[in-house]
């Protein structure tokens, strides 16, 4: 299993892409392109899948990392969606306990706010009950002084109580990046930095694959497929035009904002839930010595590829956390940095953005590809396991198959191998003793152990094999991650590191400062950048972190 996901292997996979065809065809490697990937695989369709960015790069690094039951939802009504979200979130964290992991969420009680303590008290019960919450995870209502103990930043002025209620905590990329290894160790072949430019079409006007570019060496390969999946997220729309069926319905593009403070200027105990005086709801989560806020829920006409928080995003969430927490007065000195991410969310005539559902939905154009649409993060293996039933069917009826049935719903993503959640705390502490017999810190490698889950005895072993000299500038811990990245997670650029294999950007950009030069070498290094690669990478860095830290 070595190289079936390293980034030095990728001109070598696209090859056998070319030759090759294949029974599904996935174009898109956010959580639904990969969770598509994976549960084809599984089922015996031989599966190949591209992006033309980086895995995760869109909407799939960029949520507010939440695996949640979808509370809010109570509100619109959408009682089916919270009973399938609510219940899909238990799966993702029981098969991939290394990127999921239970917060309780308080949701503070004000006189004259959105919520009033009977309706939160029923609505929590209700949302219980629909997402099959276990007993030690359900709803507990709190007193006024209950719930200033459990938050002393909170506003006093009017506090009626609170209800406290569980979440996931996730790093969205890190899931995804994890079932799309799934999906190379089960045999589908998956590459990114490879763009679609054109679809291939039989005489009778059937897509049987598509022209597609490599962005990273330049090659142009011929990918054929009986079938093709379109989960390109907010390029949908984009994807359609290209097969000329962008018909009916459409997307609409809103977005998400994010903000992030050092824990030690928001010293925030405990994740909180708040309404806002405009009628939203914004997260305030605690997160490795950093807490981070959001979201904003505003329509998006700009550059899909390069969202970016503006001004008035920062204000609008710096304005909802000196509300809710008015003895910190943050201000714009105070944001670390900050993350932009797009909804792909399917067109509702006289809605505003928070009103359109979230709900996915599938079309088939009259050349057969398969789209689909809207849908959450937490509902990504039950919309995959939707797509593979049509795309089985399909097959089946053409000869192919027959099919098994999905089989996701108990299957542990990569890393996820650690005897279940239950285990999991049990299993890092053992793991980690791996990590410290190569010299590592018991910290640095508990971090390693948990973050990694069962592959964390594959980071260890690089840093264990180390050669003089490779990264010299990097601590053992990074240069562990960066080879495993390379090696075992195709990242091909800094940014790929940075971002969706370490998400150290959004939540520890001095880190990010001290150590781009030393990721970059390391990585022309191992995978031969030409001098132009070199320059253009370390320009996109420079990019990014003006990105996320200038506004």
């Amino acid at each position: 299993m070595t190289n079936v996901f390293a980034a030095t292997s990728r001109t070598a996979k696209l090859e056998e892409i070319d030759r090759e065809p294949f029974d599904v065809l996935v174009v898109g490697g956010g959580i639904t392109g990969a969770g598509i990937a994976l549960d084809a695989q599984r089922r015996g369709m031989k599966t190949a899948l591209i992006e033309m960015q980086d895995f995760a790069a869109g909407t799939s690094s960029r949520s507010t990392k939440l695996v949640h039951g979808g509370l809010r939802y109570l509100k619109q009504l959408e009682v089916k969606m919270v009973a399938e979200v609510g219940k899909e979130r238990a799966i993702v964290y029981e098969n991939g306990p290394h990127v999921t992991t239970p917060e309780r969420m308080l949701l503070p009680l004000y006189e004259g706010g959105t919520f009033g303590r009977l309706s939160t008290s029923l609505g929590l019960r209700f949302y219980d009950f629909l997402a099959g919450v276990k007993r030690d995870e359900r709803r507990r209502m709190l007193s006024p002084a209950d719930t200033l103990a459990l938050e002393p930043l909170l506003k006093k002025e009017g506090m009626r109580g609170g209800g406290s209620y569980v979440e996931y905590r996730t790093d969205d990329a890190r899931l995804t990046i994890e079932v799309l290894k799934k999906a190379a160790e089960s045999g589908a072949k998956a590459v990114n930095y490879v763009k679609a430019e054109q679809f291939l079409y039989d005489k009778n006007g059937k897509a049987t694959g598509v022209l597609a570019r490599d962005l990273i060496g330049g090659g142009e390969y011929r990918i054929r497929a009986r079938r093709i999946v379109n989960a390109t997220g907010p390029w949908v729309d984009a994807l359609r035009e290209l097969d000329r069926s962008k018909k009916g319905k459409t997307l609409r593009l809103t977005k998400g904002v994010h903000l992030v403070f050092d824990g030690a200027r928001f010293p925030l105990r405990q994740a909180i839930y708040f309404d806002t005086p405009d009628g939203r709801m914004v997260f305030a989560i605690p997160r490795d010595g950093k807490t981070y806020v959001g979201t904003t829920d505003t329509d998006y006409a700009g550059d899909t590829a390069q969202p970016r928080a503006m001004p008035e995003d920062r204000d609008y969430l710096l304005a909802a956390c000196n509300g809710m927490f008015p003895r910190l007065g943050l201000g714009e000195r105070d944001v670390e940095s900050s993350w932009a991410g797009l909804r792909p969310l399917i067109y509702e005539e006289g809605k505003s953005p928070s009103e359109v559902s979230r709900r996915d939905e599938i079309f088939v154009s009259p050349s057969g590809l398969v789209t689909i649409a809207g849908g959450k993060l937490t509902g990504y293996r039950k919309m995959a396991e939707t797509v593979v039933d049509r795309l089985a069917a399909s097959l089946h009826a053409d000869g192919g198959g027959p099919f098994g049935p999905c089989a996701t719903r108990e299957l542990p993503i990569s890393g996820g191998d650690v005897g279940g959640s239950e285990r999991f705390a049990a299993y890092a502490r053992s793991a980690a003793a791996a990590g410290e017999a190569v010299g590592l810190t018991s910290e640095s490698a508990l971090r390693i152990a948990s973050r990694y889950g069962s592959n964390a005895g594959a980071v260890f072993d690089r840093i264990a094999n180390r050669q003089a000299g490779v990264g010299a500038d990097l601590s053992d811990e990074a240069y562990g991650m960066l080879a495993y990245a390379i090696e075992a997670e195709m990242a091909v650029k800094p940014v790929d590191f940075l971002i969706r294999r370490t998400g150290a950007m959004f939540f520890d950009i001095g880190w990010v400062r001290q150590n781009l030069t030393a990721v970059a070498n390391c990585m022309a290094d191992v995978i031969q950048y030409t001098e132009a690669q070199r320059s253009a990478y370390a320009d996109e860095v420079e990019r990014e972190l003006a990105a996320v830290s200038d506004i």
